[in-house]
């Protein structure tokens, strides 16, 4: 029986992992995490009655403990309720289903406890990989991938010599707005972006697909995750979403993983790694797929990841800045105040206003986080 625990149990990784727990009767959920949604938490601590369930929110998790009294789960809160919920004594895996820069303490937390990490929370290693990897192999805990384009990299490393690796072939959808000119996305809307053409993804990350400011976040993950020079790493737009991405080796050997564009994959690889179970999933048949096709990014309309490489070649705090500035610009997007090309005018101002800082402590970089906010509300709101 493998004991796992869930931070952001009701997001979209969080109720995709708890589908995979109903399936495979060898797991077992033993903390639940989440923010503010008090309804889907109380239904998934009366399912899978973990020991632990926090709530970001004290009134929420005040809330959730006067629900859930007749049941032997210990409810708490805030920042020391993550942290526990990511350190549960009997727990082995920890799924970082969690949103944000927020995932960075509870994540160095869980290593630091012997924990193995599945990681989808990409801001961690984007912001603070230069702690956490150094971290993980110190306390020989392992870090999978859950990202269907990191996983995929991963399971194409899978008993390979990484030191003989060329270059990794990051793909990338292209997002609803593939093809599309720049004076085409002025008016681009809220609803316009959230019509991805391939995958069900919560609103933040779909918002990040159309703006291709996602896969310059994974770009910047994968420099970390799997120690390669940023130069190494190439996005390419596969429209199809059936090659989630490949690794090229000084051979001129292409290893690929293909499959359905569908998260709980890489959430069971992890979860079950090395082993591969059975999924009741679709299928990919190429006869009737007929061809797959590949193209360059359009760095030049779609700036945020070009903005990203910028940062990481820069590194220290900038990453930092970088996702800050877009996460606050999505949120801004989302509730209609700016328009979707004024996404990497406000990172791009950003990463201009901040002076860099060289291998930041954790302090340093929530405090990198916070002054970007300040500085996008003293500008912006």
């Amino acid at each position: 029986m493998k004991k796992i625990g869930i931070l952001g149990s009701t997001g979209s990784i969080g109720t995709q992992t708890l589908e995979i727990v109903r399936k495979e009767k060898d797991l077992r959920v033993v903390s639940l995490a989440a923010g503010r949604n008090v309804d889907l938490m109380e239904k998934q601590v009366r399912e899978f009655m973990p020991v632990l369930a926090a709530m970001w929110s004290k009134e929420a998790a005040e809330d959730l403990r006067v629900r859930v009294k007749d049941l032997p789960v210990r409810v708490v809160s805030g920042m020391e309720g993550l942290l526990e919920a990511s350190t549960v004594e009997q727990m082995e895996v920890l799924v970082t289903g969690i949103v944000g820069m927020i995932g960075i303490r509870p994540t160095i937390a869980a290593i630091e406890a012997g924990k193995d990490i599945a990681l989808a929370n990409k801001e961690t290693l984007v912001t603070a990989g230069h702690i956490i990897m150094p971290l993980s192999k110190k306390c020989g805990v392992n870090i999978l991938p859950v990202d269907s384009e990191h996983s995929a990299i991963f399971q194409s490393m899978h008993g390979e010599n990484r030191a003989r690796v060329s270059r990794i072939l990051l793909t990338a959808s292209g997002g609803p707005f593939r093809g599309k000119r720049k004076e085409e996305l002025a008016d681009m809307t809220v609803e316009d972006a959230l019509k991805h053409p391939n995958w069900s993804m919560g609103k933040k990350v779909t918002i990040d697909s159309a703006s291709l400011c996602n896969k310059g976040l994974e770009v910047m993950e994968a420099k970390w995750l799997f120690d390669v020079k940023l130069e190494q790493i190439q996005v390419v737009v596969h429209p199809q979403s059936i090659l989630h991405s490949a690794v090229e080796y000084v051979d001129g050997g292409i290893m690929g993983q293909m499959g359905v564009p569908d998260m709980k994959l890489p959430i069971q690889y992890a979860l079950f790694y090395p082993d591969r179970r059975p999924m009741d999933a679709g299928r990919v048949d190429l006869c009737k797929l007929g061809r797959l096709t590949f193209e360059e990014p359009d760095t030049e309309t779609f700036r945020g990841l070009a903005l990203a490489y910028q940062a990481a070649r820069r590194g220290g705090s900038l990453p930092t800045v970088f996702n800050a500035a877009n996460e606050r610009a999505v949120a801004l997007f989302l509730e209609k105040k700016i328009r979707f090309l004024q996404i990497p005018e406000l990172i791009e101002a950003s990463m201009e206003a901040h002076r860099v800082i060289e291998e930041p402590t954790v302090e340093q970089i929530l405090s990198a986080e916070a002054a970007t906010y300040e500085y996008i509300k003293q500008k912006y709101e």
